[in-house]
């Protein structure tokens, strides 16, 4: 028998892994009911009006863009008078803490007013209902807005209270405006406790809340404004926005500025209109011509826009004139400055057009040019007579254009260029020195290139005859307009001239033959235009080399600039080292010269430069005529005397009362105790000069008297009677003495001696 070993036995295990699937549900299953009870929301009663729009199961309750709950039911209200319908609302229940007494809701949906669209994204997403939390008691049953309610006070920004008579077109989201940028919107409105005016809840942007001052005036833009009558048609509105859905605009008056911020719990009121809120900038403007002017409905117009209206209309007690106060548009107050122009508007009609047409539709109104901004600021200003000319900030070439006669000139004259109208006629007024008329004129920009320093200018106005007995009579008008109505024409015969100022200034000339004229135009200064003018010739030795075209005072009011056309030999004047000079009449005891001016006029000499420098157009004019280049033949000598007495420069030197020679200067001696003249003895008479010979002062005459013997008067002569002059007398025999030296200095006595005048030598003179 084998000995076999003996099995272990030990008692078998209960647990099975079968077990774990059971405890493995069971937990889910426990973690499913935790979540489903945690994520279960809150449900929550809301009565609407109506059901319209809204959805079980698929209208979702959105706060700030994000779904925040779902309807789950509806039921009709069987509550109450009024019937609706109560939705049963599943909240998340993170929203827990904002569902109290005063929390909102309302359904949003897609609406189309005057105000503008809302809801316009429902048209995709559906409609929803809307939630804004609110303070109180927590609670589960809401009553919803028939509407989205106001923009909440607490948001940021400033909220006022604007009472007005009537709501007009304005609504909830209407814009509000200042100078037309969008700042702001009507959140509500409501009646007033005694029902007498509208409450308009308003809100302004944060960035503009500082705009609205304690005294700021708001008025209804709404729409557009038409008031017409004979007086004409006034039409206003703000901005195409308050044309559709309404609108209120604001501004603080000018007088206003230092208005302190406003008090938002002080309403302010709300006025009808622009006009009403005399929120304009006030003016005045003395009108000698008011005509068709009505206060309250003149407008003031700029560029065919009204900017503001006529206030009032005060007559001055004279009637000679009236003062108008204007309210012009606070955009304009930069515009106000010494430079504005006003004149009044009214239908005219002249030869040269017609102007004004507008007025006969709309009534004569009051027209304003602003002035340069940045100019000192004005508010009392003077209105033109007429409208001024064009603006020199306007497109185009603007010059001036002088002349003796205006002819049948007039504002708005035609200029033409080969018969085609290329600008018109601005203006005309007297020069400064009354002698000449200056014409303002405009060229089109397109065709301002037309004009170069090179064109000429003629009065162009109504009809030339030519012609005589053998050739005919020829007729000729440069158009129909200018023969009517009066008109300029030019010519530009250069190319290429370049215009010198920014203001280029012509003459115009009578006539197309008269500005064809050829020569070389140069510039004279001189220091007085006594007996110049236009026409005044320039002489060459007695002959007509050219004439003035223009005079004219300089810039700096110290000279007067003559512009002259020269005619011959231009090319040998208008050169470098020409000189020109006034001749004029000289009358006096001791010279008389150029008495021919007395008939013919003063005129201008020249005098051409002896070399060929190159060019010159400009000169300035000698105070005096030029000394002769050539020194003058003879002998020159010098006197020595106590003083001057009558002696001048030119005055006769006499010999035996035969003039032989001229005083030719004058000057102190080196210690002033002595006058120097200077005299030339002709070359033919030198030889009766010796180092003998005596000189006296032979001017005026000389007056002796005596009981016996009578009285006696000499005299050189009559000539030397009236100017001054130096006679000398030469001995004879040893006395006489050798011949004078040049420049040999001899004494001048004041009278002379008796025996001087028997001195008689034999001296053989030149040829």
């Amino acid at each position: 028998m084998t000995d076999l070993p003996t099995a272990k036995t030990r008692p078998a295990s209960n647990w099975s892994a079968i077990w774990i699937l059971p405890l493995i549900a069971l937990i889910i299953g426990g973690w499913l009911g935790w979540r489903a009870y945690n994520e279960t929301g809150i449900e929550v009663q809301v009565r609407f009006e109506s059901g319209e729009g809204i959805q079980a199961n698929k209208t979702e309750v959105v706060y700030k863009g994000m779904s925040v709950g779902k309807v789950k039911a509806l039921k009709l209200d069987d509550e109450g008078a009024s019937k609706g319908v109560i939705a049963t609302i599943e909240m998340n229940k993170d929203v827990e803490q904002y569902l109290r007494t005063s929390t909102r809701f309302w359904l949003v949906k897609p609406s189309v007013t005057l105000a503008g669209i809302t809801g316009l994204e429902t048209l995709v997403s559906g409609n929803y209902v809307a939630i804004s939390p609110g303070e109180g008691e927590p609670t589960r049953k809401f009553k919803a807005l028939a509407e989205e309610p106001p923009l909440s006070d607490a948001k940021p920004g400033l909220h006022l209270t604007i009472k007005a008579d009537r709501l007009g077109s304005l609504n909830r989201g209407s814009p509000v405006f200042y100078k037309q940028i969008k700042v702001g919107q009507i959140k509500s409105y409501v009646l007033s406790e005694d029902q007498s005016t509208v409450e308009l809840k308003v809100f302004i942007e944060p960035t503009y809340a500082n705009l609205v001052r304690k005294h700021t005036r708001f008025w209804n833009a709404s729409g557009i404004s038409i008031d017409a009558n004979l007086s004409g048609v006034k039409i206003r509105s703000e901005s195409l926005a308050s044309i559709v859905a309404g609108g209120i605009a604001f501004a603080t008056p000018e007088n206003r500025k230092d208005s302190p911020p406003t008090d938002p719990s002080l309403p302010f009121r709300l006025y009808e209109d622009f006009d009403a809120a005399a929120a304009g900038i006030r003016v005045k403007v003395k009108l000698t011509d008011f005509e068709g002017l009505q206060a309250g409905r003149t407008p003031v117009m700029y560029k065919g826009i009204q900017v503001g209206n006529l206030k009032a209309l005060k007559i001055d007690p004279d009637l000679s004139g009236a003062t108008a106060e204007l309210t012009l548009d606070p955009l304009a107050e930069d515009y106000l400055v010494s430079g504005t122009q006003f004149w009044v508007v009214k239908p005219s009609i002249s030869l040269a057009g017609i102007t004004g047409l507008e007025a006969l539709v709309k009534g004569n109104y009051i027209a304003v040019r602003p002035g340069d901004k940045g100019s000192p600021p004005q508010r009392e200003f003077v209105a033109r007579p007429k409208a001024p000319p064009l603006d020199l900030r306007s497109p185009g070439l603007h010059l001036v254009l002088f002349t003796e006669n205006l002819g049948s000139l007039e504002v708005g004259s035609p200029i033409l260029y080969k018969q085609v109208k290329v600008g018109s006629v601005q203006s005309y007024q007297f020069s400064k020195t009354k002698k000449q008329l200056v014409i303002g004129v405009h060229i089109e920009k397109e065709y301002e290139g037309l004009v170069n320093a090179s064109t000429r200018f003629w009065n162009a106005s109504g009809i030339t005859l030519t012609g005589g007995l053998t050739g005919g009579i020829q007729v000729k008008s440069e158009s129909l307009q200018s023969l009517m109505a009066g008109g300029i024409a030019f010519e530009t015969p250069e190319a290429k001239a370049p215009l010198q100022k920014k203001i280029p200034r012509f003459r115009l000339f009578a006539n197309h033959d008269e500005a064809n004229q050829k020569g070389t135009v140069v510039t004279i200064k001189v220091e007085r235009a006594d007996g110049l003018r236009n026409g005044t010739p320039v002489r060459f030795k007695g002959l007509d080399v050219g004439k003035i075209e223009d005079v004219d005072l300089t810039d700096d009011l110290q000279s007067v600039m003559l512009t002259a056309r020269i005619t011959e030999v231009p090319e040998r004047i208008a050169r470098v080292g020409t000189q020109f000079w006034v001749v004029k009449p000289e009358l006096g005891l001791i010279k008389t010269r150029n008495l021919e001016t007395l008939v013919t006029g003063q005129y201008i000499e020249v005098q051409p430069a002896p070399k060929n420098l190159g060019p010159q157009k400009n000169f300035v004019a000698l105070a005096n005529p030029p000394e002769t280049a050539k020194q003058e033949a003879g002998l020159s000598l010098v006197l020595s005397a106590a003083r001057r007495g009558s002696l001048k420069t030119g005055v006769p030197v006499t010999y035996r009362e035969i003039t032989v020679g001229k005083v030719t200067g004058y000057e102190l001696g080196q210690t002033a105790d002595r006058v120097l003249v200077h005299i030339l003895i002709e070359p033919k008479y030198a030889p009766l000069v010796r180092s003998g010979t005596r000189f006296w002062n032979s001017s005026g005459f000389g007056f002796d008297y005596g009981l016996f013997k009578g009285a006696t008067v000499r005299t050189e002569s009559l000539e030397t009677l009236i100017q001054g002059g130096i006679a000398f007398a030469t001995p004879d025999g040893d006395r006489m003495g050798s011949p004078a030296r040049a420049e040999q200095t001899f004494p001048l006595f004041d009278k002379f001696e008796d025996e001087w005048l028997t001195w008689a030598p034999k001296i053989a003179i030149g040829k």
